[in-house]
């Protein structure tokens, strides 16, 4: 685990924007990274992943209000240069497809990724909340 500055940015994975929207046990662990002035990078498969889930399991006024928070952060979209990187480090820390996107994303934007994913444990470059 490393400690990140506001200066820096950061990647959440869905489950930190999930904790944060519906007010989880980790919601204010997550806070700050949403909170503070800082650069926040979403992956598009984060876009998908949390939009679904709140519009089913929760509301889809909360869906909105998800989408309306991401269109003002930097949007990573999937392109061939993260497809492959997401396939090596896929077979090279054992990631499922969506993690090894977000992972990947990260590395590319030199982002530290802040998660509460015990699937991203003991990687460089993770906060696990």
């Amino acid at each position: 685990m490393t400690a990140t500055t506001v200066s820096e940015p950061v990647v959440l994975d869905s489950s930190g924007w999930l904790e944060y929207l519906t007010d989880g046990a980790k919601a204010e662990a997550f806070a700050p990274y949403l909170e503070e002035d800082r650069v926040v990078i979403v992956p598009t498969i984060v876009i998908y992943e949390v939009r679904k889930i709140l519009t089913f399991k929760k509301s889809i006024t909360l869906a909105d209000i998800f989408v309306s928070n991401v269109l003002r952060r930097t949007i990573a979209a999937f392109d061939d240069l993260l497809a492959l990187k997401s396939a090596d480090l896929s077979i090279q820390h054992k990631l499922v497809m969506g993690d090894a996107i977000i992972y990947a994303t990260a590395k590319h934007f030199e982002a530290e990724l802040i998660t509460s994913d015990n699937h991203f444990a003991n990687l460089p470059g993770v906060t696990l909340l």
